[in-house]
């Protein structure tokens, strides 16, 4: 029995590449999740649904997408617009609460906690980083793309990314807690 709207030899493509696909979103996904969490300024529910778009897109165009040179990228350059295209949305700007939950206090001996604290210092100060420059420095230096790869990702040239690069980390220090001029190169 045949699925309504199947054409002869879709069904069996689509099985044959299920397997492709299911392994490269299963490796993949955690590396999305972290670039869309930084992209949306440290929002974990709006991170998730640019993940969920960029992985609904992904599964339909599979079979043009596994053919790509570099996959990564092109998934990539995909979570970018999706992230893009959510944020011309008119629920953008909806919220549900005025402030965010306060986080649970857990009782324990602290522990060695400076990397931590100096992670929530980087992702609280990235989100304060104009849009185009957070994009930028999230697919640089979370996602480890190359210049090169940003570029296509972007549809940019590798001089903007290198700018948008410099403008983002100089953003980025000015909103850092730092006591001296860490310098940060890549």
């Amino acid at each position: 029995m045949r699925a309504a709207g199947v054409r002869d030899g879709e069904w069996s493509m689509q099985v044959g590449q299920r397997q492709d696909y299911v392994e490269f979103v299963t490796a993949m996904t955690p590396k999305l999740r972290r670039t869309a969490y930084l992209l949306t300024g440290g929002d974990a529910h709006r991170a998730d649904d640019v993940v969920q778009q960029t992985l609904t897109k992904l599964y339909v165009k599979w079979s043009r997408v596994r053919a790509a040179d570099d996959i990564g990228a092109y998934v990539h350059r995909m979570l970018v617009n999706a992230f893009r295209q959510e944020r011309r949305s008119r629920w953008f700007g909806v919220q549900l609460f005025d402030r965010a939950p306060e986080p649970e206090v857990r009782g324990g001996p602290p522990g060695p906690a400076e990397s931590v604290v100096d992670s929530v210092a980087v992702r609280a100060a990235l989100a304060q980083v104009p849009a185009g420059q957070r994009v930028v420095l999230v697919l640089r230096f979370y996602a480890d793309l190359s210049v090169e790869q940003t570029a296509e990702v972007l549809g940019c040239s590798t001089g903007n990314v290198k700018s948008q690069t410099a403008r983002g980390l100089a953003a980025l220090r000015r909103r850092l807690p730092l006591g001296d001029a860490t310098e940060v190169n890549r």
